[in-house]
């Protein structure tokens, strides 16, 4: 089995042992853990479940609709025949749940995830400090920009990355405030460890340690069975597939964007079928 798979359904069995049922804003309670923080090394093998599929090119349009295209405009991934944005989606009116965000916004996430990355123009920056000055301790990217909270449909919730480099490899810290352990989860992993090790490419170092911290991590009551049938199959996981990415790919914007995804690929994914849980709103 992958060290992924064996991670994840760690957290799983210790969130129901030892999780505490709480409310929270969706009405669907959840049984949550704080803090909790894993260790992926992305030398040893690529982070993505085998317990279930994971819908790895949906994945990995969105983190490039966020870092590479700096968007909130849920279309561009409808293009791509992604709709895991649609529930937050500010309608045409420009109001989202009641809140009337302004007719500009109809369409996209509002100031949030893609449209921050954008105006701080944090990726090029990022590139341009590993590349000039790998020493650097202050490589962060912040999501979470306090002016501008109220006028984002959602909050990012994984909301930072800390990056260093260190003999050779490029390390990351990501930090979430909110994981929805069933479903957000192994798509964030999957996502994250492919950023990492895009960045690593073009900035010629090797992929390090990708250390995660959750601030609360939680499964709503309505996926434990969902759950449960992925914690059943552990005995029957399949190792790690590998990560391919276009040796040639020298610039974050040279990766294609067409939902096809031709620049990245996983290499062996073998997997059980996939196990349907309704998002919480």
């Amino acid at each position: 089995m992958s060290k992924f798979d064996l991670e994840y359904a760690n957290l799983c069995n210790k969130i129901k042992t030892e999780g505490v049922y709480c409310k929270n804003r969706t009405g669907i309670n959840t049984y949550s853990i704080s803090p909790h923080i894993m260790k992926i090394n992305l030398q040893e093998e690529f982070p993505i479940l085998t317990i279930k599929k994971v819908a790895f090119k949906s994945a990995i349009n969105e983190i490039l609709w966020i870092y590479q295209e700096k968007s909130n405009n849920v279309a561009r991934l409808r293009e791509r025949g992604s709709k895991i944005w649609n529930e937050w989606e500010i309608e045409e009116d420009g109001t989202y749940r009641g809140k009337d965000f302004g007719e500009e916004w109809a369409g996209t996430i509002g100031t949030a995830y893609g449209w921050i990355v954008d105006k701080y123009d944090m990726v090029n920056e990022l590139i341009n400090k590993i590349r000039t000055n790998p020493d650097d301790r202050r490589m962060i990217m912040s999501l979470w920009q306090n002016e501008y909270l109220e006028t984002a449909s959602l909050p990012s919730c994984v909301w930072s990355t800390t990056w260093r480099v260190l003999d050779g490899k490029l390390n990351v810290i990501v930090n979430q405030r909110s994981c929805d352990v069933a479903l957000g989860l192994p798509f964030n992993v999957s996502q994250y460890a492919v950023l990492a090790n895009i960045i690593a490419q073009i900035t010629g170092y090797k992929p390090g340690m990708m250390t995660w911290v959750i601030s609360d991590a939680h499964i709503y009551e309505n996926h434990i069975e969902g759950i449960d049938i992925q914690l059943s199959r552990i005995n029957d996981a399949h190792p790690a597939p590998k990560l391919w990415i276009n040796p040639d790919i020298r610039e974050f914007d040279q990766i294609s964007t067409s939902k096809e995804l031709p620049d990245i690929k996983l290499i062996d994914y073998k997997h059980h079928a996939p196990v349907k849980m309704e998002v919480a709103i």
